[in-house]
């Protein structure tokens, strides 16, 4: 069987490079693959561009899931910097914690992570959706365009600073809101919402009305003198 028609695979990095690994997901149209021994590898299942499901049995590095488009790809275990960056479509899950810049400059599909994120959590965000089961680092959703972060624990310093239109909903505390980042009404609308992301991401059982939700207040979309302080 050529590594074009595998559909259904383990892939395993502890006799294989990840040059190959990566080619065999890249080739393939649909599928499951299981990725055994990532050992922190960087970049890994990085680009995937077919509905394929791809399991990774243990830490993975930096990028993992990056730029990924339709593919639904596990994480079991922690993820180093820059977890599904840039993903359009698709599913990132991993069910430990994810370092610094998780889902940065993501234009679409879900992130979920089931332990805690590190700092910069949603950076620059344009579209997608993104679950902590856990807790979030400072300056997460700093200047998050579009799409939602979800937190069930608590948020670190400057929460959203310079968001945009990105909504932001945390159960626990935050230790401070960034420039123009608001607490805002949490009307029905926004408990709907929630309740379907909370859902998609695995979480049934947790009430929406427990959480607050904040955003842009929209004073530094155009250059105040008055506000040059913030800028």
């Amino acid at each position: 069987m050529t590594v074009a028609t595998l559909r259904n695979s383990v892939l395993d990095l502890a006799t294989a490079s990840l040059r190959d690994v990566n080619r065999t997901l890249h080739l393939a149209e649909a599928g499951s693959f299981e990725v055994m021994h990532p050992n922190g590898a960087h970049a890994l299942a990085c680009g995937l561009d077919a509905p394929l499901d791809v399991t990774v049995r243990g830490h993975v590095g930096y990028y993992c899931g990056g730029m990924n488009k339709a593919a639904s790809i596990t994480v079991d275990g922690n993820a180093g910097t820059g977890l599904a960056e840039n993903i359009m479509s698709g599913t990132v899950r991993v069910t430990g914690d994810a370092s610094q810049s998780a889902g940065a400059s993501g234009h679409g599909g879900l992130v979920v992570i089931e332990g805690d994120a590190s700092a910069r959590c949603g950076i620059s965000m344009k579209g997608v959706d993104i679950v902590v089961g856990g807790s979030v680092g400072h300056m997460s959703a700093f200047m998050a365009q579009a799409g939602s972060l979800v937190v069930l624990g608590d948020a670190g310093d400057a929460l959203g600073d310079s968001i945009y239109e990105a909504r932001l909903y945390v159960r626990g505390t935050v230790a401070s809101l960034g420039a123009d980042c608001v607490e805002k009404p949490m009307r029905d609308e926004h408990l709907a919402a929630l309740r379907v992301l909370l859902d998609r991401a695995g979480y049934a059982g947790v009430d929406p009305a427990a959480f607050r939700r904040y955003g842009s207040a929209r004073r530094l979309y155009h250059f105040k003198v008055d506000n040059v302080g913030a800028y």
